[in-house]
């Protein structure tokens, strides 16, 4: 799970680094920072649920078995994305204001250099 984090924040730091980032209209950077709003709140769900579940056995009737151990990563990451989507902690609405106001910020002190 850390390591999906390191990539994908490298791939973001590798792009804006590169100039791939291309000027975009207010819609849809909002859009683009509520999607990494909400991709960031999934990830930290999913770590939140998968230390819960981490102390849940396997000796109910139902579970249990290698199957279990190797599918319930992506069950928890999954149901972190569908809680995410659904509003989850609201931690995304936090997120993608602050991404906003940030990019404002950068662009603000971009126009003076030039």
């Amino acid at each position: 799970m850390e390591s999906l984090l390191d990539f994908q924040l490298n791939q973001a730091l590798g792009a804006s680094r590169s100039g791939n980032i291309t000027a975009q209209t207010s819609g849809t950077t909002a859009d683009a920072a509520r999607a990494a709003a909400e991709d960031f709140e999934s990830v930290f769900l999913a770590q939140m649920m998968e230390a819960m579940f981490a102390q849940v056995g396997e000796d109910n009737p139902f579970g249990g078995g290698p199957g279990e151990n190797a599918f319930r990563g992506m069950l928890n990451e999954e149901y972190a994305k569908v809680m995410s989507q659904a509003g989850g902690l609201g931690l995304s609405d936090r997120l993608t204001s602050e991404i906003l106001r940030y990019q404002e910020a950068a662009d603000s002190q971009g126009g003076e250099s030039q």
